[in-house]
């Protein structure tokens, strides 16, 4: 007897399944209670009742909030769902998109320290007039009404060649400049309300600028077309560049729209220039204009 107690004993030292720490081993798994589930058989039922209890709890706890949130939470929901990507802060911007915020900046930064004629009181109120005239030279209206004067008393047909294809480019820049600036509607440094004269040559907005498209493209084409000495092209040239100067003294532009309106009046110069109307063409259109054109039949 004590020699079988014995063995039993060692053969339950050797048997690793008996040992404390993989005793888990030899149970059978646990059962929980689910919802659906009869209750029956063995297996701890308050692990559940406790589960179910703070479910319930839960349930509870969020029905209240959401009855005393009520159309408020909603709201904000809706509300967060109406405002557009664009309004949300970026919190890993591009580099490309912190570079033209930068030069945006910079631009709008300079246009305004370069303003100095804008109130009647500042420091450039001196030259207020002087710059305020430079700029009514570059005026859609002056330039076409004295293209249509000049080519009412000309008599010669390359005079009016001439006069017809600059009516036309003038014509060409007051719509392009229109079409854009009612595109991107970009508002200059001051946001200043437009004069009568500007709404009547349709130039609202800051961007492109107007008269710096005009200024480029009509020097360029008397350039081109006229002979003039070596004096007059560098004072034609420099009207050009004070004109669009003159906008941004006055707060209507910014620097990068009188940029942008140089280069605008440059390739409308070159648009001309490959569509260039000859003279039995503009004579035509002269007849058209004075309805003295009898069709032939």
């Amino acid at each position: 007897m004590p020699g079988s107690q014995a063995r039993s004993r060692a053969r339950d030292r050797n048997d690793i399944l008996n040992r404390p720490e993989f005793v888990s081993l030899n149970q059978p798994p646990r059962r929980e209670h689910v919802a659906g589930e009869p209750r029956g058989g063995g297996g701890p039922r308050r692990p559940v009742r406790q589960q179910s209890q703070q479910e319930d709890s839960t349930a509870a706890r969020g029905s209240r909030d959401s009855s005393e949130g009520g159309a408020g939470g909603d709201g904000g929901v809706k509300e967060a769902s109406r405002w557009p990507e664009q309004d949300c802060m970026q919190l890993n911007p591009s580099f490309r998109g912190i570079a033209i915020s930068s030069l945006l900046a910079i631009d709008i930064s300079l246009s305004k320290r370069l303003s100095v004629c804008v109130r009647s009181h500042g420091p450039g109120a001196p030259l207020r007039s002087m710059v305020t005239l430079l700029a009514l030279t570059g005026h859609a209206l002056p330039w076409l009404c004295g293209t249509l004067l000049c080519l009412w008393r000309s008599n010669t047909m390359a005079g009016q060649e001439v006069l017809v294809n600059l009516l036309l480019a003038l014509i060409l820049d007051v719509m392009t400049v229109a079409g854009m600036q009612k595109l991107f509607k970009r508002r200059g440094p001051w946001d200043f309300a437009p004069g009568f004269l500007d709404i009547v040559a349709m130039d609202t907005y800051s961007f492109p600028a107007a008269h710096a498209s005009r200024a480029a493209m009509v020097s360029k084409f008397l350039l081109n077309h006229l002979v003039l000495a070596v004096p007059l092209r560098i004072l034609l040239y420099l009207w050009a560049l004070l004109v669009g100067i003159s906008r941004v003294l006055l707060g209507k532009h910014h620097l990068s729209d009188v940029g942008c309106g140089f280069a605008l009046g440059f390739l409308h110069f070159n648009l001309v220039e490959s569509v260039w109307l000859d003279s039995a063409t503009c004579q035509t259109l002269i007849s058209i204009g004075t309805l003295r054109w009898i069709p032939l039949l």
